[in-house]
């Protein structure tokens, strides 16, 4: 064993690790603070002066983070937040969480991770840990990272340790959270595996090790290709059981009672977040690379992104019915966020809906109570109050998120037609439901 992972290890098991935590999103901040929780002192990073003000002052910015828990963590001072990447000098640990997205060409854009590698390459100091949480294709921490640390005479595994430990945050679940999903990790070397992971173990009840840093980035694409595909296979299936006049959710919750065999997913509006929509294209890239054809990737991504444009079609359907256009149509949106209960338009089908929807002539408004404008994804599209009187004003109303805050039984006696896209109104019987359900 090296002095330097031994002395990494010893540092780990005293509480006396120093850790940095790169990017304060809704990946980055749970992490933070249960690093902190756990009695490291650590150091949040993020160039959003927003976020650094709010940490500081005690408060959070994500739903799934508690102000409560963060305010005692700034008081004792074992949480604190900077846009001063210098410090990462004093730290033994470092943990990137920043954005992975694609470009329109659907080519993984790692610049947030590159900076992010060069801002700890300029602090490099013996005795390092450097774990890389961002979605990317496999390859990534040692192509990408490795190469950046090797200066100065430091040798991976040796003096420096880097791994890769995929995310596994689902924005506003409350049963699986960080402390207890299982922790893959996977290190550059066997070395650097065994750190990350008692460094994990801190933080997770389960750490899962696997062989390779790349090992680990394979995991991740295989858990959200598996259910992007699975969600395309569910949304074909919806439109070929309206094709039969059958109904899908009938046909789906019957199915869904095997035991064994068979996984329930369910149909909608499309996919949406960060992870579903984009991390199965970082896996088609890069077998690209290698002459090979992602056939599955492609096709799930054409099915989910082909949703908005079929609900959109439905509604023009159920306007038909009642002897309207959908030009001209005043048409009230429920929900924008990609899924329920949370603030995250990411990605969300919603946008695409309204979109489709506005380029058709209809007069649209929205309603979340997560969030209050979209003018930051490029709409001004407006916001309306959730009133009876708002609701019987609209000629449809399309329900694209099934917060829970919303009652179904209210909105039906409100609204002269409603398109569901979740499956959530009360069914008064398992027949196929009536045109002008949507």
């Amino acid at each position: 064993m090296t002095d330097s992972k031994t002395a990494l290890l010893n540092k780990i098991q005293t509480r006396e690790l120093q850790v940095a935590v790169i990017g304060l999103g809704y990946v980055g901040l749970p992490l933070a603070v249960e690093l902190a929780k756990a009695g490291f002192r650590t150091t949040g990073l993020d160039l959003d002066p927003r976020k650094v003000e709010a940490i500081n002052a005690g408060r959070s910015y994500i739903e799934d983070v508690p102000t409560a828990e963060v305010a005692p963590l700034v008081a004792a001072g074992t949480l604190r937040a900077t846009a001063d990447f210098s410090t990462l000098a004093g730290c033994d640990a470092v943990s990137i969480c920043v954005p992975t997205p694609l470009s329109k060409t659907h080519d993984p854009d790692l610049s947030y991770v590159v900076a992010a590698v060069d801002a700890v390459a300029d602090s490099l100091h013996d005795g390092m840990l450097i774990v890389l949480e961002s979605s990317t294709y496999p390859g990534t921490t040692e192509e990408i990272i490795v190469p950046k640390l090797l200066h100065n005479g430091f040798r991976v595994g040796e003096n420096v340790f880097v791994a890769f430990s995929p995310e596994r945050i689902d924005p506003g679940r409350t049963d699986y959270t960080l402390k207890n999903t299982p922790k893959v990790i996977g290190g550059v070397t066997p070395a650097c595996g065994q750190v990350a992971a008692a460094l994990y173990h801190c933080v997770a009840e389960t750490v899962v090790p696997v062989s390779s840093s790349s090992a680990a980035e394979m995991v991740k694409l295989l858990e959200n290709t598996f259910r992007a595909v699975n969600i395309a296979l569910v949304n074909e299936f919806l439109m070929m059981c309206d094709k039969l006049g059958l109904d899908a959710w009938e046909v789906i919750e019957a199915a869904a009672t095997k035991p064994f065999g068979f996984t329930k997913f369910t149909p909608g509006p499309g996919v949406g977040g960060h992870c579903i929509p984009l991390d199965p294209h970082y896996l088609s890239w890069k077998l690209r690379t290698l002459n090979y054809n992602a056939r599955f990737i492609q096709l799930a991504s054409e099915v989910n992104t082909a949703m908005p444009a079929y609900w959109v079609n439905r509604v023009a359907d159920s306007l038909n019915e009642v002897g309207q256009a959908v030009k001209g149509s005043r048409l009230l949106v429920l929900g924008v966020a990609y899924k329920p209960n949370i603030s995250d338009v990411r990605e969300s089908p919603a946008l695409d809906i309204i979109r489709l929807l506005e380029a058709r002539g209809a007069r649209v408004s929205f309603h979340d109570p997560y969030v209050q404008s979209l003018a930051h994804e490029g709409l001004d599209t407006p916001a309306a109050a959730l009133t009876a009187a708002t609701v019987a004003a609209a000629d449809g109303v399309v329900i694209a998120t099934n917060h829970s805050s919303y009652d179904w039984a209210w909105l039906q006696q409100h609204a002269r037609l409603i398109v569901d896209t979740r499956h959530v109104l009360p069914q008064a019987s398992v027949a196929a439901p009536a045109p002008a359900w949507g």
